[in-house]
């Protein structure tokens, strides 16, 4: 992109203040494919085609919150930066004053409206750009550019929906006398029903070889010690366009005490040893991929990425 060329997306939103300092924040609706989804935020949206950005952020504000703003005035510019500071859009911010009863407001868009006090913004979810822009507001005291001069420039990186968060996943790779460790999913099971699959699971707040000790221990009944693990591989999966990234990180446990049981018979029937060039069938897609991985020596897979 050449600094001539303007950038790809310029949005508007409006911060509007309370004459006793409050900030008019809007909660947006969580898991949807939207910036800032479940965060706090300000209201606004896009420019439609041939329509200045003026007379967009006056028709968003009327059209979401049926609200009109006498004083409404452009007040600073965000760019929405990549990593490597390449500029990908532009969110043009407008300020004005409010007095009235968020709770009274048609809102068709979002969850709520709310007033906020400044010392509440530290204890809330509010996304990178609605807090650059009320702390520029604070130690600006609320005065705008002065007519004429350029609108001050806030850098921030700001989440759309191309920011995508990847869930993790812990397995364990459990091998003795050539046969690998396999559990039978239950048929009910909302996740492969019916496959064999590692063990496994989600880590919580913890470490990702905590979480394989704990899950060996709630799944199967195996005291395995963080000292015998190791990671071997990874396989990072889309199991279909649009759907959640998952990241499957395999560990071998080098050593453990017990022998596997049913622990967990609502999610696992059985637990086998399988030969690991007889392999059952079904099996989840990116277990046989994984031990394949492990077999040859790789430490990282691939699937369903175009």
């Amino acid at each position: 992109m050449s600094m001539a060329e303007p950038p790809p997306h310029t949005n508007v939103v409006a911060l509007l203040v309370h004459p006793d300092g409050r900030y008019l924040l809007h909660l947006r609706d969580a898991n949807k494919p939207i910036s800032s989804a479940g965060q706090w935020s300000l209201p606004g949206g896009h420019p439609e085609p041939g329509e200045s950005l003026d007379a967009a952020i006056a028709r968003e504000l009327l059209e979401e919150a049926d609200l009109s703003i006498a004083d409404l005035a452009p007040f600073a510019l965000v760019e929405d930066t990549e990593p490597d500071g390449r500029l990908t859009g532009q969110v043009q911010v407008y300020a004005g004053t409010w007095r009235g009863d968020p709770a009274s407001v048609p809102l068709t868009e979002g969850i709520m409206l709310r007033w906020t006090d400044p010392g509440q913004l530290p204890w809330l979810t509010i996304d990178p750009m609605t807090s650059a822009v009320i702390a520029h507001h604070r130690s600006t005291l609320g005065a705008g550019p002065p007519s004429g001069t350029p609108l001050p420039v806030l850098r921030v990186r700001v989440p759309g929906a191309r920011t995508v968060a990847n869930v993790g996943g812990v397995h364990l790779y459990a091998e003795c006398d050539g046969r690998v460790l396999l559990g039978l999913r239950h048929p009910d099971s909302p996740y492969a029903p019916s496959h064999h699959h590692f063990l496994a699971g989600h880590c919580e707040q913890e470490s990702a070889i905590a979480c394989l000790v704990r899950e060996a221990r709630e799944e199967a009944g195996l005291d395995i010690a963080a000292d015998d693990v190791e990671f071997v591989h990874a396989v990072h999966v889309l199991d279909a366009p649009g759907t959640q990234p998952r990241m499957q990180l395999v560990f071998r446990a080098r050593a453990w005490s017990g022998e596997p049981r049913v622990m967990e018979p609502d999610k696992c029937v059985s637990w086998d040893w399988w030969p690991l060039d007889a392999l059952p069938d079904p099996i989840v897609a990116y277990t046989r991929a994984a031990i394949d991985g492990v077999r040859r020596g790789r430490l990282y897979t691939e699937m369903g990425w175009v």
